[in-house]
């Protein structure tokens, strides 16, 4: 007979799933309860697993937030960095690439309730909201600096003050990502995400105005 391709003992590929598995139960916690009120004991009650077994590999609560973050949030900066700096095409091509790379990879999934959570309770833990502004914020904000950097050194792109538009291109992105998560008693419009976005899209290149100045009657 062919030997499996996974040898190791069960609890061997047990004890090597578990970091994961309380991951994923953190996540889903963080995301429904706010990071006051998720319990250790809870997130390893949903894991499976017992609390002394949690401590085993994160040593407290925030410890925990930070490798939920680093292994949800953080690669799809460091994709979008390295998208960045890699990109053969038009800068506005670009732009759509990271949106929607942003969306389908963090945007629409349970992950974007942490972009949420920071929000709602960043006041109350200083020390993991300088942790999120480091690890996420400056470094998503250079990432789509860069991206304007990029395409105004080459042409693609007018002369606008990046910093500032920055922070446009942005808020967008947080508005969407308030919506999915705000559910309350009354009924609210619906929102397609990927509409929405193509929309921004199109307002952010090509503005508002037509692109030559309509003739008056009186000329």
């Amino acid at each position: 007979m062919p030997c499996p391709l996974d040898t190791k003992p069960r609890w061997e590929r047990r004890k090597d799933a578990r970091p994961q598995e309380l991951l994923s139960a953190a996540l889903d916690l963080f995301v429904e309860r706010g990071y006051a009120a998720t319990r250790l004991e809870d997130v390893a009650r949903r894991a499976g697993v017992s609390k002394g077994t949690l401590y085993l590999y994160y040593e407290n609560k925030e410890e925990l937030f930070k490798a939920v973050v680093r292994n949800n949030i953080v690669p799809v900066i460091g994709d979008a960095e390295a998208s960045v700096a890699e990109f053969d095409g038009h800068s506005a091509d670009l732009l759509r690439h990271l949106i929607h790379s942003w969306w389908q990879r963090l945007g629409a999934t349970k992950a974007s309730g942490i972009i949420k959570l920071v929000m709602a309770e960043a006041d109350n833990f200083p020390e993991l909201a300088c942790f999120y502004q480091e690890e996420v914020i400056a470094r998503g904000t250079r990432t789509m600096a860069g991206m304007l950097e990029r395409g105004i050194a080459r042409g693609e792109f007018r002369p606008v003050d990046v910093n500032m538009t920055t922070q446009v291109l942005v808020a967008p992105m947080l508005m969407l990502i308030t919506w999915k998560h705000s559910v309350g008693p009354c009924p609210r419009a619906e929102l397609e995400p990927m509409a929405f976005l193509d929309t921004f899209l199109d307002m952010a290149l090509n503005g508002l105005l037509p692109s030559a100045p309509a003739q008056s009657a009186a000329t």
